[in-house]
């Protein structure tokens, strides 16, 4: 099973004086499902931030897909492969209509705008969500617009999804919906989440951020 993300003596601070992560070491394997625990402020998902390379680590390595990016340029193919769901949803829908976001990561993948619509569809089909294809994501519910950004990563098939805090604004059914549809999914998944039923019934192990160390 070969390894999607590794993580060596990986350090973080906003500030000199307080570090939020010290000597992180950690490894994701392939097709494994991971839970990442903590407290708020536990620096869990800047933790995310790192890995996509929006923020910089003080120190250590970050090994994604066999590669060991170190600049904004090394990042920038790599971020094709990761799927991140922000934990709002509104920081992730941004065009005029659902149809449009979920073909925004697809363009950026190089696919010609036919190819990118018939993928978007597609993806939207799969989850249930073709009939909000031309509606605007400001009129949608919170756990619509959860499960529209989901299709936004999915439809750039990548190999990793960060998921932070899924289930958020979520009722009963549209949770439910999620979790089959995560549990169907192959990729390899880091989730942060409060919701510990949910996380039980999809994760292979979890690991605890607890003063800027693993537990």
């Amino acid at each position: 099973m070969s390894t999607v993300l590794t993580l060596e003596q990986l350090c973080f601070h906003y500030s000199p004086n307080k570090p939020l992560l010290k000597n992180i070491n950690f490894e994701l394997k392939e097709g494994e499902k991971v839970a990442l625990l903590g407290n708020n402020g536990s620096g869990k998902t800047t933790l995310f931030q790192l890995i996509v390379g929006l923020l910089k680590p003080i120190s250590g390595n970050l090994h994604l897909f066999g590669e060991t990016p170190q600049t904004e340029q090394d990042f920038q193919p790599l971020r094709l492969q990761i799927g991140f769901l922000f934990q709002d949803s509104d920081d992730q829908l941004f065009c005029p209509t659902v149809l449009d976001d979920v073909m925004f990561g697809v363009l950026n993948q190089g696919k010609s705008p036919k190819e990118a619509e018939i993928i978007a569809r597609e993806t939207l089909n799969n989850l249930g969500l073709e009939k909000f294809a031309d509606v605007t994501p400001l009129k949608l519910s919170g756990g619509e617009k959860k499960l529209v950004a989901l299709a936004t990563i999915l439809a750039m098939q990548p190999s990793l999804l960060l998921l932070d805090e899924p289930t958020n604004d979520l009722d009963d059914h549209a949770r439910q919906c999620l979790l089959e549809i995560l549990k169907q999914l192959p990729q390899s998944m880091l989730i942060i989440s409060h919701d510990q039923a949910f996380l039980n019934q999809i994760t292979t192990r979890a690991i605890f951020l607890k003063e800027g160390h693993f537990i």
